[in-house]
């Protein structure tokens, strides 16, 4: 987990882009304000998600363009890991389709927007040993 460290800067950058991305979002959609504990958990996940991300811009097969590879990162963590345990979640919370649709293309998004944030940040590889 050291690219983490040695990444630091891009994906702190990243998270700030999908936190704004988030606070754009919730602005849309008409909820309320948002409370402080709301958004540290925000800035976690969403950190925590960028870090995730980042490793995987690491490891991406050099032979794509690099873009398209990062994007492509992106929505396939999202469709791996956020769509099937959002989704369920929201739907045991007897939530609506909408809604669920609604989260899902929030995350969607942040996702795409940090991906594109460390990709045109570049990220530094771990050394090898």
């Amino acid at each position: 987990m050291i690219y983490i460290v040695i990444n630091h800067f891009q994906i702190a950058l990243a998270t700030l882009a999908g936190l704004a991305v988030g606070y754009v979002w919730h602005l849309a959609v008409g909820k309320g304000r948002l409370t402080g504990g709301t958004v540290v958990v925000a800035a976690i996940a969403g950190f925590w998600l960028a870090a995730i991300l980042a490793g995987a811009l690491i490891l991406a097969p050099k032979q794509a363009d690099p873009l398209i590879m990062a994007i492509g990162s992106g929505v396939v963590i999202w469709a791996g890991f956020v769509v099937p345990s959002l989704a369920l979640t929201l739907r045991y919370r007897a939530q609506s389709w909408g809604v669920v649709a609604a989260d899902l293309g929030h995350w969607l998004l942040v996702m795409v927007v940090q991906a594109i944030v460390l990709h045109s940040l570049g990220l530094t590889p771990p050394p090898t040993p």
